[in-house]
């Protein structure tokens, strides 16, 4: 049998909060790393092998996941909300976190989400983002053509073959937010 340590990793924005635990329970080592490759690189270096993972899912996650996904034996990644219900605790902080996520990964009883792959996630982001540039499109527009009333949102008798079809769902919400009256954008 494997006697994997278990690696609770609270993620923050400049920081992680991390306690890595024996199958027993026992602490083996915690602290706090740098949010950075470099920091990283270095400190999962000197972790005792092998390592399972976990950590919450945040803003942060997926470039940290990647990162340190070749470095662990497994790495996982626990639905936030789930985790509320679970971990909760009068006493919060990001060492506590760090340990309680190790705990549910230990005891099995971690709510794990799905992770998607690199480019599946960098796909969405692109997405995400062109459907931002047409939200933000159709606001200007509204905002210059509403004065005074009369105006119409449409694209025109048709539907150009070559839109495709997620920035016209865009528009046509950004349409609805947008576009009542009285117009306030």
């Amino acid at each position: 049998m494997t006697n994997y340590h278990y690696v609770g990793l609270d993620v923050l924005k400049k920081e992680i909060a991390y306690c890595v635990k024996r199958a027993d329970g026992r602490i083996v080592k915690e602290g706090m790393v740098a949010a950075n490759r470099v920091a990283l690189a270095a400190w999962s270096k000197q972790l005792p092998r092998p390592w399972l993972g976990v950590m919450e899912a945040t803003l942060f996650t997926g470039w940290i996941y990647d990162f340190l996904l070749p470095r662990a034996h497994e790495l996982k990644v626990g639905h936030p909300y789930l985790l509320k219900a679970i971990c909760a605790a009068k006493k919060k902080n990001d060492r506590v976190d760090a340990r309680k996520l190790a705990d549910a990964l230990r005891c099995d009883l971690l709510p794990e989400c799905y992770m998607a792959p690199a480019e599946v996630r960098e796909l969405r982001r692109v997405l995400r983002y062109r459907n931002l540039l047409v939200r933000e499109a159709v606001r200007e527009t509204i905002r210059r053509a509403a004065p005074g009333g009369g105006y119409v949102i449409s694209s025109s008798n048709s539907i150009h073959p070559g839109v495709k079809p997620e920035n016209y769902i865009a528009l046509a919400r950004a349409a609805r937010e947008f576009g009542r009256y009285p117009i306030a954008v």
